[in-house]
């Protein structure tokens, strides 16, 4: 072989090698997830939880009022080797308690939070538990924890929120900042805008508001539907 015909296999070899070894341009990296790396307390600035305290929304579901009721408890459960916060959350429409959910999150060291499954039941006007679809736990079934806010989030950025194949497979794009926006509890500055939606019920988008030091306080359906719901109270434990 000519050095001619040498120069041209090791040229072929060194593009082959750094074809498959660098990530294409905007690629997404992969999450790694090592128990070690997590901290025992969630005090992201866009999703903090802490304990005692209870968030209260309301709106509206196809002209239905609605009520939400999320309460950070003080109550842990580890999963896969991590310390999770437990969270309750209750949703009632007209009144009537149609579902309640216990949600598991543990922060990173970095600052990403991380969700490692829910609990959930659905009732119906009775009070009688109809379903727990949509239930799920990382490291059961092949279930791996998601991310559900960012450290740093940045526009034009996508993630998994759960990854729970053929059960629970949320997905996130952070849409961007907004200045200033309102919900009836007050107005909030540099509100981080993110659009949320999952593969398993297709044609349904929604866009969720977070401010800093409170967590959620908008929702609305862009997409597939009419609904929408807004912070209206702020309890801490300690509060009258």
């Amino acid at each position: 072989m000519n050095w001619k015909k040498r120069f041209s296999v090791l040229a072929a070899l060194v593009i082959l090698l750094l074809s498959t070894s660098v990530p294409a341009a905007g690629a997404k990296p992969a999450l790694e997830f090592n128990p070690d790396d997590f901290v025992r307390k969630v005090t992201n600035p866009y999703f903090p939880l802490k304990p005692g305290t209870t968030l209260v929304y309301k709106g509206e579901n196809e002209g239905t009022p609605t009520r939400q009721v999320m309460t950070v408890t003080n109550k842990t459960k580890k999963i896969m080797g991590v310390t999770t916060t437990v969270v309750h959350d209750r949703a009632y429409e007209d009144g009537v308690l149609i579902e309640e959910t216990i949600d598991w999150y543990a922060q990173d060291e970095d600052g990403n939070v991380w969700y490692f499954g829910e609990d959930t039941k659905e009732y119906d006007e009775n009070g009688n538990v109809i379903s727990t679809d949509g239930s799920w736990q990382a490291g059961v079934d092949g279930a791996k924890p998601g991310i559900v806010m960012l450290a740093h989030p940045k526009k034009g950025k996508k993630y998994n929120q759960e990854n729970a194949p053929g059960i629970a497979e949320d997905k996130a794009q952070v849409i961007g900042y907004k200045d200033s926006f309102c919900v009836p509890y007050k107005c909030f500055k540099n509100v981080l805008v993110i659009k949320d939606w999952n593969p398993l019920e297709k044609g349904f988008v929604e866009h969720k508001y977070y401010a800093k030091e409170v967590g959620f306080i908008y929702s609305v359906l862009v997409k597939g539907g009419e609904e929408e719901i807004g912070l209206v109270r702020v309890k801490r434990q300690g509060d009258d």
